[in-house]
């Protein structure tokens, strides 16, 4: 019994990880398939956030992918396809977005927020030496 909850608890570690790539999804030529794997590290899923487009399972991120490789093989290059995702999706979609106006938050509020923590617990600390005993 102990054997059989072993290996069904293997199985379901190893379900969720990665994706598997159907084979008539796939570049026939390697080097655009490297491309087209390589691209995708650079993509957000929109539905899972956090993740790549190449590390997600979601059905929008398989149609994204999809996406990638169709354009690849029509013989876009990567900042080509980068273009219109962004144009179709906005900068969200990028893993690393540009550093622009409307971006300025995604890349300075952890920042600020680390600045004003460090800055609320200096306060604390020196009001807390200036108490008399």
């Amino acid at each position: 019994m102990r054997r059989l909850l072993l290996a069904a608890l293997f199985l379901l570690a190893g379900a969720g990880v990665g994706h598997a790539i159907p084979p008539d999804e796939r570049l026939q030529d390697p080097r655009l398939e490297a491309r087209a794997v390589a691209l995708q590290k650079e993509l957000r899923c929109l539905v899972c956030q956090g993740q790549s487009l190449d590390e997600s399972n979601a059905p929008l991120a398989a149609d994204l992918r999809r996406l990638v490789r169709s354009h690849i093989a029509a013989g876009e290059t990567d900042d080509e396809v980068k273009r219109y995702l962004v144009a179709r999706y906005g900068d969200f979609i990028l893993m690393k977005p540009p550093l622009e106006g409307d971006t300025l938050a995604l890349w300075l509020g952890p920042v600020v927020i680390l600045l004003m923590g460090a800055g609320i617990a200096t306060i604390v600390i020196y009001r807390a030496s200036q108490r008399p005993e």
